[in-house]
């Protein structure tokens, strides 16, 4: 019911068949056949106006959810895609940095051994005092 009242084509096909309508009753009746004023006082055709513009107004309406749901709808799709990408680039980001982690790790520990050796290799060589050096870890 939304899909097809919450479409432009109602809305004009409303407009059209009211139109017809109070012309008919209007031009047709008054002006051709000459009957009596089609709206006197209580003013129904002013009724029925307001009627008509309110039925507008829901077909307005119905079109505006219509469009809000497949926008919403869209952005789910987007948003839902989005974050299975955002998960796996996580994942990759953490291990990615486990790795570096470990290398840096590996790389003091390098980098200890090494200065122990030079320490070990200058003072037997006679070059620094000799003095405590760092136990290996």
């Amino acid at each position: 019911m939304r899909n097809m009242m919450g479409s432009w084509t109602f809305v004009f096909s409303f407009f059209a068949v009211m139109i017809l309508w109070a012309g008919v009753n209007t031009w047709l009746l008054e002006r051709v056949l000459h009957h009596k004023a089609f709206d006197p006082y209580p003013y129904i055709l002013l009724n029925l106006f307001l009627s008509m513009m309110a039925g507008v107004q829901a077909a307005a309406l119905l079109i505006a959810a219509k469009r809000s749901d497949s926008i919403s709808s869209e952005v789910a799709i987007h948003t839902s895609t989005n974050t299975d990408d955002i998960k796996k680039l996580i994942q990759e980001n953490t291990e990615l940095t486990s790795r570096v982690k470990s290398n840096t790790d590996l790389l003091e520990e390098i980098h200890l051994h090494v200065s122990n050796i030079g320490l070990k290799l200058g003072a037997d060589m006679g070059h620094f005092p000799p003095g405590p050096t760092p136990p290996p870890s």
